[in-house]
């Protein structure tokens, strides 16, 4: 376990253009699931895992989420990173980064629910000493995410991109622990994509590693796991 919980980095800037039709004028990450904005899931599991500091960067009606959050989710402080113009989920962490106080940050995507256990996760990253440590599960479809290579002590070989003919595959869930000195002592430019940009350049000269659950998974990128969403995610939260 680390002496210093890590502060959290959370991607709510997304627009959902893809739910446009189903969810209209909010962020994607306000998109509401129960009666709750999603956002408020992802707040939760990181409070029950006790963390304490999470800084959610905002984008697309960013305002929307300070003022139904404020600055104060039960005991986790909230503070906010509003990128004005859209910096890619890359940019977006690197401007985040300037608000991190811990040696590493998690960094979680705002329209995932991954309900893995933070704790084993903090843990096995300092068994690894890893630069960067990524949550992986198998899904029955992997088109839409594209493919994670590891050995088979965990250690990730290669991201694969998206393959309209891939079929069972272990994808990234999008939830990252992420050395703070290795992050910020790699140039990038103010606009970029992480995954793309980032995890596929540095993964062959840096110690990424792979943990894989079983978790509960769920992106509400599409019509069809949104609405899921409304009859699972609570479910889920009482297994």
């Amino acid at each position: 376990m680390f002496i210093e919980l890590p502060d959290v980095i959370i991607l709510a800037g997304g627009m959902g253009t893809r739910l446009s039709g189903t969810v209209k004028n909010i962020p994607k990450s306000m998109a509401p699931v129960n009666g709750k904005p999603f956002l408020d899931y992802l707040l939760r599991q990181i409070h029950d895992a006790g963390l304490t500091r999470a800084i959610i960067s905002t984008g697309y009606l960013g305002a929307q989420i300070r003022d139904f959050f404020g600055h104060k989710y039960n005991d986790v402080e909230i503070i906010y990173s509003h990128e004005d113009v859209p910096l890619g989920t890359g940019g977006a962490v690197k401007k985040a980064f300037k608000l991190v106080q811990t040696p590493y940050a998690l960094i979680i995507n705002g329209d995932t629910f991954f309900r893995i256990d933070l704790d084993l996760f903090f843990q096995r990253n300092v068994e690894k000493l890893a630069d960067v440590t990524i949550a992986l599960r198998y899904v029955n479809d992997a088109s839409r995410y594209g493919c994670v290579s590891v050995t088979n002590e965990g250690n990730i070989l290669a991201f694969d991109e998206k393959n309209q003919d891939t079929g069972t595959g272990l994808i990234n869930g999008g939830i990252y622990l992420i050395s703070s000195r290795f992050f910020r002592s790699i140039p990038m430019p103010d606009v970029f994509s992480l995954e793309k940009d980032f995890f596929m350049k540095q993964v062959q000269k840096s110690n990424f590693f792979g943990q894989i659950f079983n978790d509960y998974f769920l992106d509400i990128g599409i019509p069809e796991h949104y609405e899921r969403a409304q009859h699972e995610i609570g479910e889920s939260e009482n297994k």
